[in-house]
């Protein structure tokens, strides 16, 4: 697709009201990125150092521990028991592998590619990069007799953080099943939930037990340890499924080098064993939920789902940029809800990646 056909990346239109912040003369909050600000953890870093000798081309399968870590981190924190290390895969950030799912499962001309309207961009830009056509919806009634090829859910869901609970899941992928349609699931914020689950899981996977029923045939579970283990720099991410489906992804990818660097594989693995330093960074994530909530709350703006993930989904009930204008005047940088779809024109999501101390200034602001 010729570069031309794509749309404007959003973000460069925030240019105006990011220059607007930072004018503030305590300096910009930038809360319009969700891109981490901790420290890597130093188990992971320690992991990268260990793995720096790498002469050799990696495998772009992942090694065999990569993938059965991989597999037992499914079972033990998605209630995904039946995940196949045959059916893992490393990827170079899951926007990656969103934005080339399309084309490297051979979808093009005459295909579409479903996904939510209210949605992630590169979901849009995945299909266009195919030749295929995007084809955004609000249920899947939407779609009627003409189900398309691919279909994109997201749990926790950017931008809003609504969670789809078990049953939802069970019901897409059965209507899923009866059509052909293979469903791809892009869970990167799943340890990040702010529900008090009473089973101690994380947010359901497409390959929960209670979901597909054992079957990961036409499924595909995409996650990111970019949020939950400040990994973003890294680009560390991974697939797993139906291992059909992944070991056509395996091929194409041999052919093109898309190929996860060996350091970076060593980091996945250390990361998928230790469970440790995510409830660290989870519960730094909360208290800066609590007291942007908090100040959010008492400034008037009404708080829509939010349920997990890394982002607040606010609306004061009026369009979306004087939402995002408001807040810059207050130097407090924030994506507005159109970046997200039409139904996001009142919207603005805030993110909850600042230090501590900028958190508190953004609070300090929306009250002053």
């Amino acid at each position: 697709m010729p570069v031309a056909d794509l749309p404007d990346f959003p973000w460069d239109s925030l240019a105006g009201a990011k220059a607007r912040a930072a004018a503030h003369p305590d300096g910009i909050v930038d809360l319009s990125v969700g891109t981490p600000v901790d420290p890597t953890p130093q188990v992971l870093q320690d992991a990268l150092v260990g793995a720096a000798n790498a002469p050799g081309y990696p495998q772009v399968w992942g090694t065999p521990d990569l993938r059965e870590a991989i597999a037992a981190w499914f079972a033990r924190r998605r209630n995904a028991r039946g995940v196949d290390p045959d059916g893992v895969m490393p990827v170079i950030g899951s926007k990656e592998l969103v934005a080339w799912l399309p084309t490297l499962l051979g979808l093009g001309p005459g295909d579409a590619v479903g996904f939510p309207e209210l949605a992630y961009p590169t979901y849009d830009v995945g299909a266009r990069l195919a030749g295929a056509t995007p084809k955004p919806a609000a249920s899947l009634l939407q779609y009627g007799p003409l189900a398309p090829k691919l279909l994109w859910i997201n749990t926790p869901a950017n931008p809003h953080g609504q969670v789809l609970p078990v049953d939802h899941l069970a019901k897409v992928v059965s209507w899923a099943r009866q059509r052909g349609v293979i469903v791809a699931s892009d869970e990167c914020y799943a340890e990040l939930d702010w529900r008090e689950e009473p089973d101690g899981l994380t947010t359901p996977s497409i390959l929960d037990d209670r979901v597909c029923g054992g079957s990961h045939e036409g499924l595909l579970a995409v996650y990111s340890l970019s949020k939950q283990s400040n990994l973003a720099g890294y680009r560390a991410a991974f697939v797993a499924g139906d291992t059909a489906l992944v070991q056509r992804l395996v091929q194409v990818r041999k052919h093109a080098g898309m190929i996860v660097p060996w350091p970076t594989q060593r980091v996945l693995l250390a990361a998928v064993q230790d469970d440790a330093h995510v409830a660290i960074q989870k519960k730094v994530y909360a208290a800066r939920r609590e007291e942007l909530k908090t100040a959010l709350v008492a400034a008037g703006w009404q708080i829509d789902h939010s349920e997990a993930g890394l982002y607040f989904w606010v609306t004061q009930g009026k369009p979306c940029r004087e939402s995002v204008d408001e807040l810059a005047a207050a130097g407090i940088l924030a994506a507005p809800g159109e970046f997200y779809g039409i139904a996001g024109a009142q919207h603005v999501r805030i993110a909850l990646t600042a230090t501590d101390e900028r958190i508190s200034a953004a609070a300090k602001r929306l009250n002053s």
